[in-house]
């Protein structure tokens, strides 16, 4: 006797999918971040977890931060290891949330705790070359946009959202425009694509964290050392 079919429960959620189209100014577009999430329009049913703090960590390696793009809920703790053989100075100085985690040595780290909502620039005071972004939200229920454009978030009880898009080369009131309703049920629902407007001037040089240019990597900086 064959087994009985499964069949998907409103206990499993609905499968939100997507896909995110790019288009204006920026170019070349490489190594662009984006994400989008989901947040309940209105109080909901029981059937929506609680918003769980992450442990997460942004890694510092061979003068990069890994990953690039790193998404946590609110109320999140992100550790920044220190894998490099040399001192790294990170600071976050622009809009989410603001620290300076000093300068410390090889195979340290430090912890920070994201405790709003927002976008964060995560740079070096040392090299200027390093960047990433933390982006923190109110949900459980985001997806950062894979490189071909596509996304898919699982899992999402049915009711109606605010579906939010960010895109690291994107102006805030282009991505404002992009905030919708959607209502969800069934076992899947897709968004249909999202067309992102880049600006070339979305991402500007940015200073170390005393507002000054960079000094230019030199041998003789005891804590600036050439791969």
């Amino acid at each position: 006797m064959l087994g009985a079919l499964a069949v998907p429960s409103a206990a499993q959620g609905v499968n939100v999918t997507g896909r995110v189209a790019y288009y204006g100014d920026a170019n070349p577009r490489t190594g662009v971040s984006a994400v989008v999430w989901l947040v309940p329009a209105a109080p909901q049913a029981s059937d929506q977890p609680a918003l769980k703090p992450m442990d997460a960590v942004l890694r510092q390696k061979n003068k990069a931060f890994e990953p690039h793009l790193l998404v946590v809920t609110k109320g999140s703790s992100v550790q920044f290891p220190n894998l490099d053989p040399w001192f790294h100075n990170v600071f976050s100085l622009f809009n989410g949330k603001k620290f300076d985690l000093g300068l410390y040595e090889a195979g340290t780290s430090r912890t920070v705790h994201f405790d709003r909502e927002g976008v964060s620039y995560i740079f070096c005071n040392i090299h200027p070359e390093m960047s990433a972004v933390v982006v923190v939200v109110s949900s459980p229920y985001y997806a950062v946009v894979a490189r071909n454009g596509e996304f898919s978030i699982a899992g999402v009880p049915p009711g109606r959202y605010g579906l939010h898009v960010w895109n690291e080369n994107s102006l805030p009131d282009s991505l404002e425009a992009l905030t919708r309703e959607v209502e969800l049920n069934g076992t899947m629902h897709s968004v249909g694509t999202l067309s992102v407007r880049e600006a070339a001037d979305a991402k500007s040089q940015h200073k170390n964290k005393y507002g000054q240019d960079y000094e230019p990597a030199s041998p003789n900086n005891p804590v600036y050392t050439q791969p």
